[in-house]
């Protein structure tokens, strides 16, 4: 009993010290896990990305208002006879080559004359866009065709003023150091001399003339393939451009440009005549075994 009295003490604060230290063990694995989630959220947040395109291809009807059209209700579409050119193999390898040719000689180009540019080339060009592939044929884009000096001033003025921000806060040292080679900031002259703008908006959604709203799969994608094809076509009628994408202008140009809240601007172009003291960075591509996998 003497013996239990004098280690009944002991036990106590020996007792006391491993409550304590669970407690402690316990707080720290609390306070660890509350960063690891804020480190998450912060690893997980990319301040650069432009918030107005997150990828909604996957829309999910309940969240959106208004009645959608249910596919069942198209009509289904005829299928008709389809047989292009066929050529021989040596008219093939010389068409290839030649296209390549065309198109390797496509540069970025940012000093751009204000010369006119006929307006039925512009019509055409983004006509050509108009013909890429789309999910379920739904053709979800908008070419939006800026030529008034005033509207494009205010896009200049709109993109400038986030894309300071941009250089100066969202992009981070690693980008802005990788673009300094290409002699690139935010100042855009471009937009005020080119003599069109094109901004082309993704439709996350379409709406039908009775104002039912029509589902649009791969949308980002579709209108991303569409940008491709007006590249080309700009480059095969001797126009220059130079792809934009500023970050978070989105809903200020679509409102500058009254354009509805299902489109999201996915790209701004510049087009026109290359200045005469135009330059362009002395770039080389890779070469084809570096970008290509024959199995």
């Amino acid at each position: 009993m003497a013996l239990l009295s004098v280690l009944t003490p002991v036990l106590v604060a020996v007792l006391c010290m491993v409550i304590g230290f669970m407690f402690v063990k316990s707080r720290q694995t609390e306070t660890t896990s509350q960063d690891e989630t804020k480190g998450a959220s912060k690893a997980g947040f990319r301040p650069w990305v432009d918030q107005d395109l997150q990828d909604d291809t996957e829309i999910t009807r309940e969240d959106e208002d208004g009645e959608w059209v249910d596919s069942a209700e198209e009509e289904d579409l005829p299928h008709v006879p389809y047989s292009p050119p066929r050529y021989p193999e040596e008219k093939m390898l010389q068409r290839s080559q030649e296209f390549y040719t065309l198109m390797n000689q496509r540069r970025s180009v940012r000093l751009i004359s204000p010369e006119p540019v006929p307006r039925e080339v512009i019509d055409n060009v983004i006509r050509t866009a108009g013909t890429a592939p789309s999910g379920a044929h739904t053709e979800p884009w908008t070419f939006v065709v800026v030529s008034d000096p005033e509207t494009k001033h205010q896009v200049r003025l709109i993109v400038e003023e986030e894309e300071e921000v941009n250089y100066r806060q969202r992009m981070g040292d690693k980008w802005v150091h990788d673009l300094a080679k290409l002699r690139t900031n935010w100042i855009k002259e471009y937009l005020d001399e080119a003599p069109y703008l094109v901004l082309i908006f993704k439709q996350t959604y379409g709406i039908l003339p009775d104002s039912k709203k029509k589902t649009h799969y791969y949308n980002e994608i579709s209108v991303s393939i569409s940008c491709g094809i007006l590249l080309a076509a700009l480059q095969n009628v001797g126009l220059v451009t130079v792809t934009s994408t500023p970050l978070n202008c989105g809903p200020q140009l679509r409102l500058l440009l009254k354009r509805p809240a299902n489109e999201k601007l996915l790209m701004l172009l510049p087009v026109g005549y290359p200045a005469s003291d135009a330059t362009v960075p002395d770039l080389k591509r890779k070469p084809l075994d570096d970008i290509i996998v024959h199995m």
